[in-house]
């Protein structure tokens, strides 16, 4: 008789493993379903992770090459070694996939390589490489196949000129120029990368500002700052083609709003419009689960509509984030053992990893607006800050916004100097829904960035103290 498990996860990306590891913790037969070679998912293996390797190291090759003399540090003899900075990435992500596979054997997850799909009620559908198919028994299914890259209509990826973001990890040289399609969060922080290693870049983005989703003021501000950076922006433009010539790539885009069509010319072109849930081939249709127009599983607190059958992470509806997909496949896998679960979605932090960084929580001053909420607003520059001066890294400022009447804080925007860490502080506190009053009289270690939040929080009832 088949072996009977208490879930199977289809899906070994940050919901997945995290969900396994989780369920293995809790005591629950748990199997994980990857159809890669390695654990971690889209982010761990050409995501997150290795494009903040590839951050680091060219953030520190500009640094050196320009920023270091502004300290006094003289550097003679600088060169690049592209293939150097690559296999550094890969040994990270090496190292963190080999970490994986160990939690899973520590938590006695059991680890199966292919292609899952749901075959029936409290069936799953595993082939394997060579084709093989085999079948596990389970009381629990939890779906948490992730998202691929959205195509552009017209435009056809190649991963050697014509890229995605999997194909910018791996770029063999510095492009002279580099078209990025896409003001996102991938494209501004790939766009990054290369421009330090010497690539012009420019930027095409549909809609008028970038990164849709974070504070109009934030943006606005970073816009400037990527400009005196040499990023080249196309706003409010749709692409409409790319030409592959012999020794260039011709862009053609027109406004947006139309008008009259223009071209750019690169050695590569990079498409970063977006992901779109991976959610084909699963048998969901047949299973009675139900998806969106726009293909993701709908669900209420990680359950479909169908008897035990879960989604997490990115093929369901919310922020394609890492940390959100975690979160959920923790809380899932939790619920399945009949423990109390949840995920406070309006504390899902997003970060920006370019320099200077840009952070954020909870709701956007338009937000806000757009909903009749009454607020006020601290904000405070790192040109005023004591350690970022000392570092010579002022750009930037840090907003709180906090209800006009409780003083709940409502929302917490930075850009500036490892704002990605000092988030955290920002969430905790609205997790435990903290006034602005609470972080304005928490003493912060002085000199230290994050005395800016302090700062911000300060502002919001009008007693800011500069430095």
């Amino acid at each position: 008789m088949a072996e009977l498990y208490d879930l199977v996860i289809i899906g070994g990306g940050p919901g997945g493993y995290n969900g396994a590891i989780r369920a293995g913790q809790l005591g629950l037969k748990v199997a994980c379903i990857e159809k890669g070679k390695t654990l971690g998912g889209t982010c761990l293996n050409v995501g997150c992770i290795p494009s903040k390797a590839l951050l680091h190291a060219s953030e520190a090759f500009e640094d050196v090459s320009g920023h270091y003399g502004d300290l006094g540090i003289k550097t003679t003899g600088l060169a690049l070694d592209l293939d150097k900075m690559m296999a550094a990435k890969t040994e990270t992500v090496d190292g963190l996939t080999k970490g994986i596979a160990f939690l899973f054997k520590k938590n006695k997850v059991e680890h199966i390589t292919g292609t899952g799909c749901i075959a029936g009620t409290g069936q799953v559908e595993v082939t394997d490489a060579k084709g093989k198919k085999s079948i596990l028994q389970t009381k629990n299914t939890v779906i948490a196949t992730g998202s691929e890259v959205t195509p552009l209509p017209g435009v056809e990826i190649d991963e050697k000129r014509i890229v995605s973001s999997t194909g910018a990890l791996s770029l063999t040289k510095v492009p002279k120029s580099m078209v990025v399609i896409g003001a996102g969060v991938i494209g501004l922080e790939l766009g990054s990368v290369w421009r330090r290693l010497g690539t012009k870049v420019s930027v095409v983005e549909y809609l008028p500002r970038i990164l849709p989703g974070a504070d109009g003021e934030i943006a606005k501000q970073a816009a400037r700052i990527f400009k005196r950076q040499g990023f080249d922006f196309h706003l409010g433009m749709k692409v409409t083609g790319v030409e592959k010539l012999k020794s260039k790539l011709k862009l053609t885009m027109e406004p947006a709003n139309g008008g009259e069509a223009q071209t750019l010319e690169a050695e590569t072109v990079l498409v970063c419009i977006g992901r779109r849930p991976f959610t084909q081939g699963l048998g969901l249709e047949e299973a009675g689960v139900k998806t969106d127009a726009r293909g993701f599983i709908e669900t209420d607190h990680w359950k479909t509509g169908a008897p035990g059958i879960w989604a997490v992470g990115d093929c369901t509806r919310g922020p394609m984030l890492a940390h959100k997909a975690e979160e959920e496949g923790v809380a899932c896998a939790e619920a399945i053992a009949g423990k109390a679960a949840h995920v406070n979605y309006g504390v899902i932090p997003g970060v920006v990893y370019t320099a200077p960084e840009i952070a954020w929580v909870g709701r956007t001053e338009e937000e806000l607006k757009s909903a009749g909420i009454a607020y006020k607003k601290g904000a405070f520059p790192f040109s005023a800050n004591s350690r970022a001066r000392a570092n010579h890294a002022t750009q930037g400022f840090v907003k709180v916004l906090a209800d006009a009447t409780t003083d709940e804080i409502l929302g917490v925007h930075m850009m500036g100097p490892n704002v990605s860490e000092m988030i955290g502080e920002a969430a905790l506190a609205m997790e435990f829904r903290a006034a602005s009053e609470d972080i304005a009289r928490t003493c912060h270690a002085h000199p230290t960035l994050s005395e800016a939040l302090r700062q911000a929080a300060m502002g919001v009832e009008g007693w800011t103290m500069q430095m």
